[in-house]
């Protein structure tokens, strides 16, 4: 009978527990982010939905909730991926063997990474779906109701819309790529067919965060510019609150006295105006209770900071934009194995770093701002507990779609070296080098043409305002100005 060999028995037991360690850590990690999500997802939803006499819908309206508290976890965890392997290798070459941070090493990362990916096709392709067909579902004619019935309701019809993806994925592949074993390859779900879907829906993301982030990058000044006290030569808070004051007073006496008017009140939208003007003017109390540091200091650093990461965003997209001429290195690829610690991928360091780290969050906010603010989607916008159960599932995809395709946008706007891990690197439209160099372009070109624009007419509006000249009888250009006959008659 031959010995045991304690030298293998001893690795397999060593990567046993980094297998469990990494577990363990993992579900740390997305248990904060779901108790995050979870809080923010009870600040907006309708509490009628959930507390109806029904107890069927509500308890529909509960399951529902759970899954798009699931998805805008994944989400925000697509958000933090690539930033936390950026700031993870710089801690590794900072502190090669410090014994506290053991933990963090290329497996966990690329584990993180497999994660997110696998979960992102999980929510956008099977629970997203259920949850949005399980809250329109009544069950079966005939069938016995309740929430059994209405389970069965949402299976067959995810299976039919599945079968319906399924094909027009299968003619996609077969109208670009007319190829025999691409085709064939699709028969293998989890292995190529999952992936392509999903490189679908990153190409698409990946398009959105090209429209949304230049918008979103110049509405930033306008949205901070309202967030912030603004110094006294752009801001008279005086006459504000007094026309606030009045347009509340007025609303109140149409309350107070509804039959002094001859036309039929709409009652509970006074009301609502009423609570809004009221919120208006305590924000604005607020805002004059201001200190004189924040008004002259804050106002002007938050837009100096907003304006240098803006311009330092572009002049980074420029410069790859003359790399990928050059350099065929600069092109975006995927790296299977994560070796980290070993060489920093910033050109500046840990300095670097940290700049990287601060765009890639900028440019999320800014793409969400300017996703919010784009006249296709502002039907979406979320509501403090006045929001829909069904537009809840929309705004929960939408972000998945967009934070998803984050690391892929960071990376092919060369905002970062960092190479993406996993599956996000097998997409086939990363090796295209046309696709790079003209979305490069795009974004550059409407990212300046957005902030021309923006400034030119924010600068002319807070003169004409600093200056009273909107307050002037200026004639309107859109009427016809009256003769020197007729003035005389």
């Amino acid at each position: 009978m031959e010995a045991p060999d304690y030298e293998v028995l001893s690795v397999r037991e060593q990567l046993f527990h980094e297998r469990i360690r990494e577990c363990i850590i993992s579900t740390l990690l997305f248990a904060t982010l779901y108790i995050l999500c979870h809080i923010f997802l009870t600040r907006f939803k309708k509490p009628a939905e959930f507390t109806t006499v029904d107890d069927e819908d509500a308890t529909v309206n509960k399951i529902a909730l759970e899954l798009c508290t699931f998805t805008l976890a994944i989400a925000l965890g697509a958000v933090l991926l690539l930033p936390f392997s950026i700031i993870s290798n710089e801690v590794l070459l900072s502190l090669p063997r410090n014994y506290y941070i053991q933990w963090l090493n290329g497996s966990l990362i690329h584990g993180l990474w497999n994660l997110v990916f696998l979960f992102s096709n999980l929510s956008l392709i099977f629970l997203m779906p259920f949850a949005y067909f399980f809250t329109e579902s009544e069950g079966f004619a005939g069938s016995r109701k309740g929430v059994l019935g209405r389970v069965y309701e949402t299976v067959v019809m995810l299976m039919l819309l599945t079968l319906l993806v399924l094909g027009m994925v299968w003619v996609a592949s077969a109208i670009v790529d007319n190829n025999k074993a691409s085709r064939e390859s699709l028969y293998d779900f989890w292995e190529y067919y999952l992936p392509y879907l999903y490189s679908c829906i990153s190409f698409l993301g990946v398009l959105l965060l090209l429209v949304c982030t230049p918008l979103g990058l110049a509405r930033m000044f306008s949205v901070t510019g309202k967030l912030l006290v603004k110094p006294r030569l752009l801001e008279d808070l005086e006459e504000q609150l007094y026309c606030s004051a009045f347009e509340e007073a007025a609303l109140t006496r149409r309350i107070c006295n509804p039959t002094s008017c001859w036309l039929p009140l709409d009652m509970e939208l006074l009301h609502r105006q009423l609570l809004a003007l009221q919120t208006q003017r305590v924000l604005l109390e607020k805002r004059r209770k201001a200190s004189a540091w924040q008004r002259n200091l804050g106002y002007p650093l938050a837009m100096l900071c907003l304006l240098v990461l803006t311009g330092l965003s572009v002049l980074i997209v420029a410069i790859h934009i003359l790399e990928l001429l050059i350099d065929e290195a600069a092109m975006p690829r995927g790296m299977q194995g994560a070796s980290l610690g070993q060489v920093s991928f910033s050109k500046l360091g840990s300095f670097g770093a940290v700049v990287q780290v601060v765009l890639i969050f900028y440019l999320m906010v800014s793409s969400v701002v300017g996703f919010y603010s784009s006249p296709l989607f502002w039907s979406l916008r979320p509501r403090w507990h006045d929001t829909a159960m069904t537009q809840i599932i929309g705004n929960c995809v939408c972000l998945l779609v967009l934070s998803s395709a984050l690391p892929v946008f960071s990376r092919t706007l060369g905002l970062t070296r960092f190479d993406l891990l996993g599956d996000f690197g097998r997409f086939n439209w990363l090796g295209n080098f046309y696709i790079v160099f003209l979305y490069n372009a795009a974004f550059a070109g409407l990212t300046t043409l957005c902030l021309v624009k923006t400034f030119t007419a924010a600068v002319r509006a807070e003169l004409i305002r600093a200056f009273g000249l909107d307050r002037l009888p200026l004639p309107v250009s859109g009427f016809p100005r009256t003769s020197r006959k007729t003035q005389h008659q």
